[in-house]
């Protein structure tokens, strides 16, 4: 029996990361994925049996899970974003889950069957809109601020409102049903606000001390603050069920936006808690289903998700944002936008569980109807919210322009090269006269200390994809990488080799402090700028086709140029140490060049640069 169980649960594991892989892997939303594949290792096969996994244990489990992936969400919540749209948002969650909550009882009532009391039930867990599905949908749509924002806030905030209206009807359900209601309902909601407001400012206390006089060495910060969580939310639970949800919000929401002490190494913590958690809750609910679920796909069924996309929460949007400033397209994208995830999941197989032990037969609907609701907004929303985001114009572009950290004579050069392009450019240096002279050209710029703490806030990066750190500053190159990375991605950011008098152990651990070493180990910021004291220095483009490939190239212009990038199509890739591009032919390659060419050639190059 040990054995199994320990099968079982290597299972699990191997399951939930493969299928966040092949997610990543094929561009599919990760949690349609993780569905497939639940329910394919349990009712489909039985493979996975997760009440005899875990027995007991499943439901703690799946409420301190569902606490930690909240208390992440609220950690990426800002107040400064909220100051922009935080009137709609509080449109959203007050006036729109009314909304949400009055229209998807009421036909959940008469398009599925159920009975008045579970239908309000399960219109309380529709509410939510899982930011475990709709951040990363966001980061792949890549809407316009307010847009993102005022999903992003809403998901997040919505999911306690959800879990607390939930407990509200659950509450109620069980002393009698809605004709015995008199004050209960009230005091229900009071004390649930009351009970996770305090539990949360009170962590978020503890942790802003303990961090702030040093109490916990680095190491333990990560442990402490998961201790502390866990504590809060079972404290705040033991007072009020499912308060703890709010709690934890609040906590994150608190502990985000302090400027003290700084939470950044916990956040990252938490996002990377956060992907082992949904994966493995997503394989165990998932494998739950029983194997007659697919019976509650009929037409009752589709007409109810049919009901939800096109009048419920269009009707919410609409009506809840009526005299708010976002304007028609952006309110149409966000009714467009409203995945349920993990915390439905949860939720229904809680009080599911619970209802059918205090005899309600009704409530074993909750689970399959719910699933059925996950995997149909899951799929219809991530595979549509790109388009509708472009055909509405509130998508923004790919960002495939490249900020150039170092505005001296070549970096500008190369600036105003990809700027002829079609590329955007940002142009950032703390020397004054760099940057008047990048104005003068016609770049657009960033004037300051690329390293301080409010650098990222201030820059502008739409558009921008692609870190190139060209300054004669190896730390400055190397930290600006690290500082970067969370922005962009490791493989976009890009720094220059060490310079000649860093030891050879610094030389060769710079991609792993930094960004990723361009053109070569050798090629630092002394040797290019010998190369570029040239008088005939020549910044040109060279098309690569199946006559003058990419070898001929190199040995037409071996040692007297600098390959810098590649074009390919609306993208440049820069030329690193590590996987190179292989140019093909169509592509073009931007490089510095030395020397003479011939007529042909210096008709495609630049003016000679003269400056030094």
């Amino acid at each position: 029996m040990n054995e199994e169980i320990l099968v079982g649960l290597a299972s699990v594991a191997a399951l939930g990361i493969s299928a966040q892989w092949l997610a990543w892997k094929t561009k599919l939303p990760a949690i349609l994925v993780l569905l497939a594949f639940g329910i394919i290792a349990g009712p489909i096969t039985g493979f996975l049996d997760p009440d005899f996994l875990m027995g007991d244990l499943l439901q703690p489990f799946v409420s301190i899970s569902v606490a930690i992936i909240l208390f992440e969400g609220g950690l990426s919540l800002s107040m400064s974003e909220f100051r922009k749209i935080g009137g709609t948002v509080l449109k959203l969650i007050t006036f729109g889950v009314l909304i949400t909550w009055a229209l998807a009882a009421t036909f959940a009532y008469y398009l599925l069957d159920l009975g008045l009391e579970i239908s309000v039930l399960f219109g309380a867990i529709l509410i939510v809109t899982g930011p475990t599905v709709i951040i990363p949908l966001l980061r792949q749509v890549r809407p316009t601020d307010t847009a993102k924002s005022v999903i992003k806030w809403e998901g997040i905030v919505n999911d306690p409102i959800g879990a607390m209206m939930a407990v509200l009807v659950f509450e109620i359900i069980i002393a009698g049903g809605f004709k015995s209601i008199s004050g209960h309902a009230g005091l229900v909601i009071v004390t649930t606000i009351i009970d996770g407001t305090f539990f949360g400012a009170l962590g978020a206390g503890i942790m802003y001390i303990t961090l702030k006089k040093h109490w916990i060495p680095d190491y333990l910060q990560n442990p402490v603050t998961l201790m502390i969580l866990i504590a809060i939310f079972t404290s705040s639970n033991l007072l009020q069920h499912e308060s703890g949800l709010l709690a934890v919000t609040i906590m994150g929401i608190i502990l985000a936006n302090q400027k003290s002490v700084r939470v950044k190494h916990i956040v990252e913590f938490k996002e990377n808690l956060q992907v082992l958690l949904i994966s493995t809750l997503f394989i165990l609910l998932a494998a739950r289903l029983q194997s007659d679920a697919l019976s509650y796909i009929n037409m009752n069924s589709i007409l109810f998700l049919a009901a939800l996309f096109f009048v419920v929460r269009p009707a919410s949007i609409y009506l809840s944002t009526i005299g708010s400033k976002i304007t028609f397209k952006e309110k149409t994208f966000i009714a467009w936008m409203a995945p349920r995830g993990i915390v439905a999941a949860a939720i229904s197989a809680i009080f599911a569980l619970r209802l059918e032990q205090e005899g309600f037969p009704d409530a074993a609907q909750l689970v399959p109807y719910t699933f059925i609701v996950i995997i149909a907004t899951v799929t219809i929303y991530g595979l549509t919210a790109k388009p509708v985001a472009r055909l509405l114009g509130v998508a923004k572009p790919e960002p495939h322009g490249v900020l150039f950290l170092g505005a001296h004579s070549w970096s500008r050069k190369l600036a105003l090269k990809l700027k002829e392009l079609g590329f955007k450019v940002l142009v950032a240096d703390s020397n004054w006269a760099n940057i008047t002279k990048a104005r003068k050209a016609g770049l657009e710029t960033y004037y300051g200390n690329i390293l301080s703490e409010y650098a990222i806030d201030e820059i502008d990066l739409d558009g921008i994809g692609i870190l190139m750190a060209l300054t004669p500053n190896d730390e400055v190159n190397s930290l600006a990488s690290i500082r970067f990375r969370d922005e962009f991605g490791t493989s976009a950011v890009f720094q220059l080799a060490q310079s000649a008098t860093s030891n050879r152990r610094e030389n060769d651990s710079s991609e792993f402090i930094g960004g990723r070493t361009l053109f070569s180990n050798e090629m630092n910021f002394e040797k290019i700028k010998e190369f570029a004291d040239d008088e005939e220095l020549q910044i040109q483009i060279n098309e690569i086709d199946n006559e003058f490939s990419f070898k001929e190239y190199q040995k037409q212009y071996f040692e007297k140029s600098i390959p810098i990038f590649v074009q390919q199509n609306d993208t440049v890739q820069p030329f690193s140490l590590d996987n190179p591009p292989t140019p093909q032919p169509g592509d073009k390659i931007i490089a510095l060049v030395t020397g003479k060419e011939d007529e042909e050639e210096e008709s495609t190059a630049e003016e000679p640069i003269s400056e030094h």
